[in-house]
C-alpha cells in the first residue's frame, strides 16, 4: 500500500533523492545523485564516482544542501539505505527530474558520452529556471522570488573572440534548454496522466 510522504511546512524541510547509475565514465564519474526539494521542486544534480561511501555522501550533503538550505527534517529515497527513509514509488518528483535530466544529457553529450558530468551545472540551472508542471512556478522563483538573469552580454569585459563566442553560444543554449525542459515536463505529465 502506498504511504503518502509527509507534507513539508517550508522549502528544504523535506527532500527526495535518487541515483542515475551505471553511466559511461565521465572524468571519473559514473552516476548522478539527484536531490529534489518537495516544496520548491528545486533540483540538485551531483556527479558521483563509481564507489561512494556514506561519509562521502554526507560530505556532499553538507556542501550542496546543508550549507545552502539548513537542516532537513525528512529525506526519502526509493533506494534502500541505512540512513534515510525508504519509500518505494512514493515520490514521482524525483523520477520526473530523472527523465528530464536523461533527455537533456542524450541531446548534449558527445558521441563518446564522456562529458555528461560537465553538463550537469547547466542542466540544473535550466531545470530550476523552468516552470514546474505541478506548481506552474520555477523552482528558482519559489526559493528566491526572482528568476536569475540568463542573458550574458559578451561585449562586456571579454577580450578574446573565443570567449565572446562561448558566451553568445551559452545564451542560445539557455533558451533552448528552457524550451526543451518545458516540453519534457509536459510530455512526462501527459504520460503520467494517461497511466
Amino acid at each position: 500500500m502506498l504511504k503518502p510522504l509527509p507534507v513539508p511546512t517550508r522549502p528544504w524541510d523535506s527532500i527526495s533523492l535518487d541515483f542515475i547509475e551505471q553511466l559511461p565514465d565521465s572524468n571519473g564519474h559514473t552516476s548522478i545523485l539527484i536531490i529534489i526539494d518537495h516544496v520548491s521542486k528545486q533540483a540538485i544534480f551531483i556527479p558521483l564516482p563509481k564507489k561512494i561511501t556514506s561519509k562521502t555522501l554526507a560530505q556532499l550533503f553538507v556542501i550542496h544542501v546543508f550549507s545552502k538550505h539548513g537542516v532537513l527534517n525528512h529525506v526519502t529515497s526509493n533506494h534502500r539505505s541505512e540512513f534515510i527513509s525508504y519509500h518505494p514509488k512514493a515520490d514521482g518528483q524525483t523520477e520526473q527530474a530523472n527523465q528530464t535530466l536523461k533527455q537533456y544529457l542524450r541531446m548534449y553529450c558527445t558521441y563518446q558520452q564522456d562529458n555528461w558530468d560537465v553538463l550537469l551545472p547547466l542542466a540544473e540551472f535550466a531545470y530550476n529556471n523552468a516552470p514546474n508542471t505541478s506548481t506552474g512556478i520555477s523552482p528558482f522563483f519559489t526559493n528566491k522570488e526572482y528568476h536569475p538573469n540568463i542573458t550574458v552580454h559578451p561585449e562586456y569585459h571579454l577580450a578574446s573572440q573565443k570567449a565572446r563566442n562561448y558566451v553568445s553560444n551559452l545564451n542560445d543554449i539557455h533558451q533552448f534548454l528552457h524550451n526543451e525542459i518545458k516540453a519534457a515536463q509536459e510530455a512526462y505529465k501527459t504520460m503520467a496522466d494517461n497511466r
